[in-house]
């Protein structure tokens, strides 16, 4: 691994040094299924990743259930020609398992040892690796499709496995030498606490952004453990980019889950009122909005890095400077009013 001319930071314990900003492949990962953001072109989202890691970022953010294995394989088509200590860190997850007879149906959470271990195979292949630098567990298993009535955290069927049994499984696959670290995605403060009774949390992956700013206690739960913290969704799926509006939100395809998430129906005038309200932030850093929206994740204490996706090399020229954006005290006062008058998310408004 080259040292990147980007800003780093540790991840937790891991001995990994990562950039402040990762590549997000969840959006390369086409139309098809459940949870797509509509069409793609291959050859596109393989550049953009190129494009990225070319300057400078040094880690990749996937998961088997993104396009149903399809991310996976156009991040192992990205890297592949790269020399070997060129290429940047991998990470994904597991836990979200599919039909492949219906496509369209939500994956179930299932995080049975067994399937963990043929997840894991699976994710090898695909990536046509050795090994995982950071294996995570993408949702709670809670025994109930992600996404419907049963999925939640209070809410866990008969045949859901226990969070002691899947992590100690994780723990088993680091402990093997298949993975480098472990992580949990989408868990509670108090999840991660029973998790670190029985192995430590390398890692954990939370969404954070300026409008969903809900997990603020496990971001502080993670600084307070030695836990690295890798932010998902920093520009909340494209809304803080700057480059939406409401006749473009009319405008997704109905293959583009966003279309019909809250986000952007019944909160988008209030999101779009924010993202006008960081331009004057961002003008005074001769920054992008995106910038100055990641920037201002990984200003909260523990963050490490955030997650950024793109689908044409372009759009990585967008935010691909945030993480030497500095926001000042004055910076961050007018963010926490901006959130405040906007009525945009919910959760604390300043570091």
């Amino acid at each position: 691994m080259t040292t990147s001319t980007l800003p780093t930071r540790p991840l937790g314990g891991t001995g990994m040094d990562i950039t402040r900003l990762g590549f997000g492949s969840w959006a390369v990962a086409g139309s098809g299924w459940r949870f797509g953001w509509g069409a793609t072109d291959d050859a596109e989202s393989v550049s953009a990743i190129r494009y990225a890691v070319a300057c400078g970022v040094n880690w990749i953010d996937t998961a088997a259930v993104y396009g149903l294995g399809h991310s996976e394989q156009l991040v192992g088509k990205a890297v592949a020609d790269l020399p070997e200590a060129d290429r940047p860190y991998l990470f994904t997850k597991c836990g979200l398992v599919w039909d492949p007879k219906d496509p369209q149906a939500a994956p179930r959470r299932h995080m049975r040892p067994a399937s963990v271990r043929r997840e894991l195979e699976d994710s090898l292949r695909r990536l046509n690796v050795g090994h995982i630098d950071l294996y995570q567990v993408h949702w709670p298993d809670t025994g109930a499709p992600i996404g419907t009535a049963g999925s939640g955290a209070g809410e866990v069927s008969p045949d859901a496995t226990p969070l002691e049994e899947y992590w100690q499984v994780m723990a088993d696959l680091k402990a093997e030498g298949k993975v480098r670290a472990i992580g949990l995605s989408n868990h509670s403060a108090a999840q991660l606490a029973a998790a670190e009774e029985i192995a430590h949390v390398d890692v954990i992956q939370p969404p954070f952004s300026a409008i969903n700013r809900s997990a603020a206690p496990e971001v502080a739960w993670a600084h307070a453990h030695g836990t690295g913290v890798i932010a998902y969704s920093p520009l909340q799926s494209g809304l803080l980019t700057g480059t939406f509006s409401a006749r473009r939100v009319a405008g997704l395809p109905a293959d583009d889950w966003r279309a019909s998430h809250p986000d952007f129906t019944t909160g988008l005038a209030a999101n779009l009122r924010l993202v006008e309200a960081l331009r004057p932030v961002a003008e005074r850093h001769g920054a992008t909005v995106p910038e100055v929206a990641i920037a201002w994740v990984l200003a909260w204490p523990g963050i490490t890095g955030a997650i950024v996706g793109a689908r044409k090399p372009g759009q990585v020229d967008g935010w691909i400077e945030a993480g030497s954006v500095a926001l000042s005290p004055a910076d961050l006062d007018d963010v926490a009013a901006a959130i405040e008058v906007s009525g945009a998310g919910s959760g604390p408004v300043r570091p």
